[in-house]
């Protein structure tokens, strides 16, 4: 707890700060660099791999964006670099695509883009699969620290348009009002009677789905940029940063 205390000091002290902003990456380089080995399956080569740059950049990006109501910072640090890694790969292999996969390869004229798409197309299903196994672990185990399970908000996702409608009123207001999250995160309970009262909805709609609020607001606060794309078709109207 001490150990978190310190690090969200020294990121709200970074954050007007170059300098120590520039202290606080080169103190958690390892922690940069272990993130990016996830990512490209072996050690980033500094000056080599584009890769550790973008983390760097990430990190520095989640300085400057972290709050308290988005849970421990270097989970969410994590998260932001993984997230970041991810869209650089993607850009990459678009720009790829443009310059070589119509070259034509061997006697027949194949294209290097008829022989790799197939093992592409793999490789960015079992990237965006993982990244979002992992998100969800991720979310797995914050819901866990509420008594909240996927089980838990499946069964408890509101089955009528309007009773949706509500909750994603409810949620708007909770997103417009960072103290509420900070409440959630700091007693492990949905404000419900704040969140009621602030936003008109009924108190007992929130009581009835509570534990689907709770998902959502963790969603919507701690970079679950994965999940909530998939979210966006079902809450459309709320805004996603």
């Amino acid at each position: 707890m001490n150990s978190e205390h310190t690090i969200i000091q020294q990121v709200d002290e970074a954050r007007g700060d170059v300098q120590a902003a520039d202290r606080l990456i080169s103190s958690y380089l390892p922690f940069i660099k272990a993130e990016t080995a996830k990512f490209l399956k072996r050690p980033p080569i500094e000056g080599q791999d584009d890769e550790l740059s973008i983390a760097m950049m990430a990190f520095h990006e989640a300085i400057g964006s972290y709050s308290r109501t988005r849970g421990a910072f270097l989970k969410y640090a994590g998260m932001l670099i993984r997230s970041r890694l991810i869209d650089y790969s993607r850009r990459n292999r678009r720009h790829d695509g443009v310059i070589s996969l119509d070259t034509p390869q061997g006697e027949d004229d194949v294209t290097i883009g008829e022989t790799m798409a197939d093992q592409r197309d793999h490789h960015e299903e079992m990237m965006q699969r993982n990244a979002t196994r992992e998100e969800i672990f991720h979310l797995s185990s914050q819901m866990a620290e509420f008594g909240v399970s996927l089980t838990d908000v499946a069964a408890n996702c509101p089955k009528q348009q309007r009773t949706l409608e509500a909750c994603r009123k409810a949620l708007q207001y909770a997103r417009e009002n960072p103290e509420l999250l900070e409440d959630l995160l700091g007693t492990r309970r949905l404000p419900i009677s704040r969140l009621s009262e602030g936003s008109g909805v009924e108190r007992k709609t929130l009581e009835r789905h509570r534990k689907y609020m709770i998902a959502l607001l963790l969603i919507y606060t701690n970079g679950y940029e994965i999940i909530r794309g998939h979210l966006k078709q079902v809450m459309k109207g709320v805004a996603v940063r």
